[in-house]
């Protein structure tokens, strides 16, 4: 991250709507800007942030654009911008393992509906990025491939379980990244590694294409160096999709006419049940000096309550395993993925492939999600859980009657040491604790990095609004990453 060139200068410290301003005018090559980030990768391998790169592709991609830029042809509003996509997302031909020995060598028959509108306005597609398996996990320590580091500090986690997605646009390794969310897997590691993290509304990105952990809480977003840059990309992959029954029929607006706005009179909801034992005190200072510095220039900040967020990691685990126990039942050896070739029979088969195909946290959620959803216990636990995930859904639905958004921390701690957390599931767990309602109750939130603590590792505070009020979250957080407020 410190190899400063001027090549460097020139792409890395431009927000993609420069960028994409300067190869129209000839000002920049595609093909210079991809095999920038091509080196990057190179160099930085031992991050182990991808599992595929589509070197050879990438580079026809690029060529083709130049190409067609040098000859006045029309070209998209993405030309040459270079994209990390995470590898449970489908691009057509091209291996989507989720991280798992279980779909090793899969290739995908077709596009995600997110893929097909990136390439549609002319992205370049650099590869496919490192996770949790299966999304399952908080530290990017759940992989087949082994575990991603933080740049910021190679011992420390780059949180999960979009991992290699953050680390790809922390490292320079592209320039935006595809994720997924499901209780916190893009704005965990967004907080860990310094980047902007947005988890859109549910319904408002199509999840045509993406493997699925948890139906109802999965949702595809992304991850930039800026709030400009996440705007400017969101705005093409979000919108209804025919081909995904979720997708919600909502008018998508233009998400930068929300930037460079003051917060004089924007009401910003301070819940309290966030701010309690457990919260790190260096996160927790940095956040109640933003809010002071936020009343200070006229925003409105609301004391309030959110009393049922503290059942919030009960009811997700409950709920989310439920559904990934259905969900990964697919992966049987037969259709399609790794098979134990050395099986007796067809039952032997379905257990040595599972057992040997999946790691030990997927089999651990798969056994949750199956017990909570068993004869004798189902009403007791998942439905128990789903009328919790309604309580939290109604404290929100509130509570946004008075505020425009709400102001909280990320994470309670600041990236943690490789192997820390690994022996005690519930203390990873809980690195989620102040993500996972936003998907319980299908509103958008957004990661804004504010600064680093006394380690020198970044600290992230989360911004959430009603569903399909996204703007409100680039509305508050441009202004506190323009006007550096640290």
């Amino acid at each position: 991250m410190k190899n400063k060139t001027p090549l460097r200068k020139k792409i890395s410290y431009q927000t993609i709507k420069q960028l994409v301003d300067n190869l129209r005018r000839g000002d920049l090559k595609a093909e210079d800007i991809l095999k920038y980030h091509l080196s990057q990768i190179k160099h930085n391998a031992s991050l182990n942030a991808f599992i595929t790169v589509f070197e050879t592709q990438s580079i026809a991609k690029a060529r083709n654009i130049d190409h067609r830029v040098e000859k006045g042809e029309k070209t998209g509003d993405l030309r040459g911008l270079v994209v990390a996509v995470k590898d449970n997302i489908n691009i057509a031909n091209e291996l989507t393992t989720c991280a798992s020995k279980a779909l090793t060598n899969y290739r995908s028959p077709y596009n995600a509906t997110v893929i097909e509108r990136l390439i549609a306005k002319d992205a370049v597609l650099i590869g496919k990025t490192n996770m949790d398996e299966f999304g399952m996990g908080s530290s990017n320590e759940n992989s087949f491939f082994s575990a991603c580091r933080n740049p910021y500090d190679p011992v420390c986690v780059p949180g999960g379980s979009s991992g290699g997605s953050a680390v790809a646009v922390a490292a320079d390794m592209a320039q935006v990244s595809l994720g997924s969310d499901t209780g916190g897997s893009i704005r965990q590691p967004a907080a860990f590694t310094g980047l902007v993290g947005l988890k859109p509304s549910y319904g408002r990105v199509s999840r045509y294409g993406l493997v699925a952990y948890a139906s109802s809480l999965d949702q595809i977003g992304i991850l930039s160096k800026s709030v400009a840059d996440t705007a400017y990309v969101f705005k093409i992959i979000a919108g209804y999709d025919v081909k995904d029954a979720t997708s919600a029929r909502v008018e998508v607006p233009d998400y930068e006419k929300y930037l460079n706005r003051n917060v004089a009179d924007l009401r910003i909801g301070v819940p309290k049940e966030y701010f309690r034992e457990g919260l790190d005190s260096e996160i927790k200072d940095r956040i109640y000096f933003i809010i002071g510095r936020l009343k200070s220039v006229g925003a409105k900040i609301v004391n309030l309550s959110l009393p049922h967020s503290e059942y919030g990691i009960a009811a997700y685990y409950i709920i989310a395993t439920a559904e990934a126990s259905s969900n990964l039942a697919r992966y049987d050896g037969i259709k399609y993925g790794f098979r134990n070739r050395a099986a007796h029979d067809l039952v032997d088969s379905y257990k040595s492939t599972r057992a040997e195909g999946f790691g030990d946290e997927v089999k651990r959620r798969i056994m949750l999600g199956t017990y909570v959803l068993s004869s004798g216990y189902y009403e007791a636990y998942y439905r128990k859980a789903q009328q919790v995930r309604r309580l939290i859904k109604e404290d929100y639905d509130k509570v946004f009657k008075d505020v425009d958004c709400i102001l909280t921390p990320t994470t309670p701690t600041t990236a943690f040491a490789i192997g820390e957390k690994t022996q005690d599931p519930l203390a990873m767990y809980l690195s989620d604790i102040y993500t996972v309602n936003a998907n319980l109750a299908g509103i958008a939130a957004i990661n804004i990095p504010v600064g680093k603590d006394s380690s020198g590792l970044p600290i992230g505070l989360q911004i959430m609004s009603p569903a399909f009020r996204e703007e409100n979250l680039f509305w508050l957080g441009d202004y506190i990453e323009r006007e550096g407020i640290e």
